[in-house]
């Protein structure tokens, strides 16, 4: 039914990219796979959503992996924060395993391949 070609096609094709977009937002991936394969069997293109930190992380574990990726230590970061550096060093182990990094120059790279695009 969303298959199909012509107007009929087209309004399938809206309705899927839509449904894709939606689940990319809420962070379902298997959902928003399943959009873009039917876009691809109805003869439409998709790409593959790229998940990027800020789309992982809170805004303080954005906040907190940003400074560390600048070369912030966990007890400067507390200090601007008004953390302690465990709570810090707390927030980066849940970072990290959100992110698939080990180290923070990975995290930097991760971090800075979302400043570096325009919004």
């Amino acid at each position: 039914m969303l298959r199909h070609r012509g107007p009929a096609g087209r309004a399938g094709q809206r309705a899927l990219r839509a449904a894709r977009d939606t689940f990319d937002s809420l962070g379902t991936t298997p959902w928003g796979d399943l959009a873009r394969q039917e876009l691809r069997a109805s003869g439409a293109t998709s790409q593959r959503h790229t998940v990027e930190a800020h789309d992982l992380l809170t805004p303080q574990e954005l906040q907190i992996a940003q400074m560390a990726a600048d070369g912030m230590t966990n007890r400067e970061i507390g200090e601007r924060l008004y953390l302690s550096h465990r709570t810090v060093s707390t927030h980066l182990r849940r970072i990290f395993p959100k992110l698939g990094v080990t180290s923070r120059t990975q995290l930097g790279a991760m971090v800075r391949s979302r400043a570096s695009r325009p919004v």
